[in-house]
């Protein structure tokens, strides 16, 4: 492992513990040469996952652009690291459950708001917007009835 301070090979594995879901290790590490300490995550690589966009074009699934997503989205609110990372790999674990190789964006958008509902309503209002791509004041006005009118529900 290469170190990130001197970027020289070579460091020794100084604790590891794996995630609360068993998904990853995260291992602290210190260099043999100038003693950084940094840690790593390590995790088992998945098949490949193609994702079908609007479009119709393919990519290789991203969890990184997920994450991107949600931060923005949760942009200036209360809502942790740790809680997006969370929603991340939830939605990851659900777009793979599903066993396919290829999956459309908008279910994954989907699976993003179900967990952002539930986290925090404005994270969830941006990231609807971008997602539907709202035209138009009154398609926005109407994500928010639906929103309100499930939250009396409650």
């Amino acid at each position: 492992m290469r170190c990130p301070h001197c970027h020289k090979n070579g460091s020794r594995v100084v604790d590891s513990r794996p995630s609360e879901d068993g998904s990853f290790i995260r291992r602290r590490r210190e260099c043999i040469h100038c003693g950084f300490r940094f840690t790593t995550f390590e995790r088992y690589e998945e098949t490949p996952l193609l994702v079908i966009k609007k479009d119709g074009t393919r990519q290789e699934f991203s969890r990184q652009k997920i994450l991107n997503g949600i931060v923005r989205s949760a942009e200036k609110r209360p809502v942790s690291m740790e809680r997006l990372t969370k929603i991340t790999d939830k939605v990851e674990k659900q777009i793979r459950s599903i066993g396919e190789s290829e999956v459309s964006s908008q279910i994954i958008g989907k699976f993003v708001m179900n967990e952002l509902k539930d986290v925090d309503e404005i994270a969830y209002i941006r990231f609807a917007s971008v997602y539907r791509q709202f035209k138009d004041v009154d398609a926005f006005m109407s994500e928010l009835e639906t929103m309100m009118k499930s939250e009396h529900k409650k």
